[in-house]
């Protein structure tokens, strides 16, 4: 992957996350994410049906996309795996806050309040090397 890929991957609100069903076909959804180091950090409802496919799977795609999905860039071959640390989901929720600000804070106040802040998946995407 190309500096200049990653830079235009990181400058965007939204990535398209694509996650493998047991068919082998992918399905896509618009998410926020944040960069740290060299993962990507997202977030999810705990039952939702990405963080399913994932406990069977942990392939995974990432593209730039517009907030209702359409694509603006090439798909980029991950691995996705479910945080179930505390300090790994600490560590999410830091660079989600970080790259959102106030619209991660207003979300979080609603989580909470909702009790939906307990039930949330946090997710970390790392590119695949290549060989």
């Amino acid at each position: 992957m190309q500096a200049n890929e990653i830079k235009s991957l990181e400058s965007g609100d939204y990535i398209s996350f694509a996650t493998r069903r047991k068919s082998g076909e992918f399905v896509a959804t618009p998410v926020w994410f944040a960069p740290d180091g060299d993962s990507y950090y997202l977030f999810s409802a705990g039952d939702a049906g990405k963080v399913k496919r994932l406990r069977n799977f942990s392939d995974a795609r990432i593209a730039p996309c517009t907030v209702s999905g359409k694509l603006t860039g090439n798909w980029i071959n991950t691995r996705a795996h479910l945080l179930d640390k505390p300090a790994d989901m600490d560590t999410a929720l830091k660079a989600l806050r970080r790259k959102y600000g106030w619209q991660m804070a207003i979300g979080d106040c609603f989580s909470r309040l909702t009790g939906k802040m307990k039930r949330r998946q946090y997710i970390r995407v790392e590119r695949v090397k290549s060989r």
